[in-house]
């Protein structure tokens, strides 16, 4: 007889991060920058195993994660009024399918000024 094997449906979420990373090197950030935001869409089966796998593969990518703000899931981001584009959706459908952590935007911070706090305000 043969079984067949009934697939799960996956539990993995897309959550939207942004992270706050420091200068090392090989980090490949811009001459001059004192850091940088990273916006940040990662699959996971709650936003800490999101959080965690994103702080481990940028620390392989040479960057310095200093600090990471959850902005929730795609259905959560939906609840509070979010705009989502359809380029956002795109990407955030791509980390899903990938199980992956996709780099959506990259901003860099030049003085003591910039912060993550400036990117505090609600997403759009």
């Amino acid at each position: 007889m043969e079984e067949k094997k009934i697939k799960k449906p996956s539990r993995q979420q897309v959550y939207t991060l942004l992270v706050q990373v420091g200068r090392k090197t090989g980090d490949g950030l811009p001459k001059g920058a004192t850091g940088g935001a990273l916006m940040i869409y990662a699959s996971g089966v709650d936003e800490a195993e999101a959080v965690r796998e994103t702080v481990a593969i940028l620390k392989q990518a040479e960057l310095a994660p200093l600090d990471v703000t959850g902005y929730g899931t795609l259905s959560e981001r939906e609840e509070q009024g979010h705009d989502i584009s359809d380029d956002e959706r795109e990407l955030m459908e791509r980390a899903l399918v990938e199980n992956s952590v996709v780099v959506a935007q990259m901003t860099p911070f030049y003085d003591e000024a910039d912060s993550i706090h400036d990117l505090d305000a609600p997403l759009h």
